[in-house]
């Protein structure tokens, strides 16, 4: 299947092949394109139009796009809508190249990895967080990559489990 699209589509599908957990956000020229099932997806949440592009042999794909200016308020849209985006950046200079320019992924963005203002409320930490168990010891690991900010905490009372998780509660993670 994949030798009968176009060499262009080839590369997506690849990269795509090893992001397949997101929404993947192919760079070409000015546009950020999605394709397939991101496009139905992206579509809908972003409330753009789906449009469709030749894909060899006769067949179509379906795709949107996204100007690649404005891309962080659509990946903001997509984040609070509760999916995963991963940024496929053109790695080589297009002027310089024949044939299809290099693509790879630069960036996966989730709720708990925003780093630009425009996405984060100043108001509260955009935290992730990991808990863990060991032998009856739980633990709890917090980061705010937008500030820095890293704690720890474990705890193997008789209660533990019940302490971590009403310090998640507490937290309000973006991310867990």
């Amino acid at each position: 299947m994949t030798s009968k699209l176009t060499p262009m589509l080839q590369q997506y599908t690849a990269i795509k092949n090893e992001h397949q957990d997101v929404i993947l956000m192919f760079r070409l020229g000015d546009f950020y394109e999605m394709f397939g099932d991101d496009a139905i997806t992206a579509s809908k949440v972003l409330e753009i139009t789906l449009t469709s592009r030749d894909a060899g042999k006769g067949g179509r794909i379906p795709m949107c796009g996204v100007p690649y200016h404005a891309v962080d308020r659509y990946i903001a849209k997509l984040i609070s809508n509760g999916h995963r985006v991963a940024i496929c950046d053109q790695v080589e200079d297009p002027k310089l190249t024949k044939g299809i320019v290099r693509r790879e992924v630069t960036r996966v963005v989730t709720a708990g990895t925003v780093l630009e203002d425009t996405m984060l409320d100043s108001k509260s930490n955009n935290y992730l967080v990991a808990p863990s168990e060991y032998q009856n010891t739980y633990g709890l690991s917090v980061i705010d990559i937008s500030t820095g900010e890293f704690l720890l905490t474990e705890s193997s009372d008789d209660n533990a489990s019940q302490q971590i998780i009403d310090e998640i509660i507490r937290l309000s993670p973006s991310e867990l």
